[in-house]
């Protein structure tokens, strides 16, 4: 079953469509996060690579300042210390260790270029 192109833009409406992180090397970003998450990058001159991570697009760029704070993007793993570990092998470094919350347990990371992430599971 097809949908139009009205039925697409509508279930698009007001939903995150594309997000950019900071960061102060791309090729370091693209290498961490093709590492451990398995995304694809095309870049953009020098300062700028998108990905698609196989639902949602982004990219890093590298004119954009790093710095703490601001919104806390949280990845889905289905094997919560499997991505602990691909984390730490591919030169993260974990901010907060894993601790359960209602609905699920989560780790924070900081990725190489200075990103801070989370990833988390079900229980």
């Amino acid at each position: 079953m097809s949908t139009t192109p009205d039925a697409q833009q509508a279930e698009q409406h007001h939903r995150i469509d594309y997000i950019e992180f900071p960061a102060r090397d791309t090729g370091e970003a693209k290498r961490f996060y093709g590492d451990v998450f398995g995304w694809s990058f095309e870049d953009y001159g020098p300062a700028y690579t998108s990905f698609k991570d196989g639902r949602l697009n982004g990219g890093f760029d590298a004119s954009l300042p790093v710095g703490k704070g601001g919104v806390l993007v949280v990845l889905y793993s289905k094997d919560l210390e499997a991505t602990h570990a691909k984390v730490l092998a591919a030169g993260g470094r974990i901010v907060k260790d894993t601790f359960s919350f209602p609905g699920g347990k989560r780790f924070h990371f900081a990725d190489p270029t200075g990103n801070e992430l989370a990833v988390w599971t079900e229980p």
